[in-house]
């Protein structure tokens, strides 16, 4: 079943698909001509192919570092809060026997602490100079920054 449209409207349609057939033989003899140019991997065409590849990478890559920079902060502070929470649960139960302070679970939260801080001191002097002064406070953005450098 061939539907017969108006004449321009087939004169039209003819003419785009010499158009596009052309173009096909265009970019068939530019790519054959740039496979014989230049070496494989210096093929302009396919090399801004790749660009545009890892351009979309590195967008995609960005974000799952944001992700990874939340979830690990959201896991920093509910280890915090769990410590503490548990570090007062001890100090209540010793009081409550008679006992004195318990020194290892503030030695927990000291160690904690401690890794924390060191963890924090060795990014930041990883990626300080990379960064301006108003973000040197925000741990996650110089980890981000040592990761992903943006343009």
């Amino acid at each position: 079943m061939s539907h017969r449209h108006h004449q321009a409207v087939d004169n039209l349609i003819n003419v785009l698909g010499t158009a596009s057939h052309d173009l096909n033989d265009v970019h068939s003899k530019l790519d054959k001509e740039f496979q014989q140019t230049y070496p494989d991997n210096a093929n302009p065409m396919k090399l801004i192919q790749r660009m545009k590849k890892l351009q979309e990478d590195v967008t995609l890559l960005k974000d799952q570092c944001l992700e990874l920079l939340s979830a690990k902060q959201d896991l920093i502070d509910k280890a915090q809060t769990t410590l503490v929470g548990n570090c007062n649960l001890i100090q209540k139960m010793n009081a409550s026997l008679g006992e004195s302070t318990n020194g290892d679970a503030d030695d927990a939260l000291a160690d904690f602490n401690q890794i924390i801080d060191e963890w924090t001191t060795q990014v930041r002097s990883r990626t300080v100079g990379e960064i301006g002064e108003a973000d040197k406070e925000d741990i996650n953005k110089m980890l981000f920054s040592a990761i992903v450098h943006t343009n």
